[in-house]
């Protein structure tokens, strides 16, 4: 791969879907694609630094995100559109806010990468036209 970032949706999928494929051919522990930070749907600390931005994680055939419980639900309604897809397994741990979803996702790399980019958008409330990143391969 020699590009890590994107901003419209079939040059997404198409970095996406690259980044799936290089992993596997890598062997790789995971692949980790992010958001550009956006501080109204990331939200801010009490000194008004941005949080953590929305990320997912993708290892074999699991993906890995956190999720509020909002989003939970937006994910739920989503994966009704992906049969091949289902959530394994829920954490939420006491220490922290919101829940920890693995999703194991059986599928060629551009239905997973199409799954990658309707997750940001309709789970995590970004616009048509983020920026995603390929941060971790």
């Amino acid at each position: 791969m020699t590009r890590f970032e994107a901003d419209t949706p079939a040059e997404r999928r198409k970095l996406f879907a690259d980044g799936i494929v290089a992993h596997r051919n890598r062997g790789s522990a995971y692949l980790t694609i992010e958001a550009d930070p956006d501080p109204d749907l990331d939200g801010t600390d009490d000194d008004g630094d941005p949080l953590p931005t929305a990320w997912v994680q993708f290892s074999e055939k699991t993906f890995n995100l956190d999720v509020t419980d909002e989003e939970l639900e937006r994910l739920k309604a989503m994966l009704q559109e992906f049969p091949e897809f289902r959530i394994d397994q829920l954490e939420s741990p006491e220490t922290a806010e919101g829940t920890n979803v693995r999703v194991s996702a059986r599928s060629d790399a551009n239905r997973l990468s199409a799954f990658v980019d309707r997750t940001f958008q309709e789970v995590y409330g970004r616009d048509e036209d983020y920026r995603a990143w390929v941060v971790a391969l």
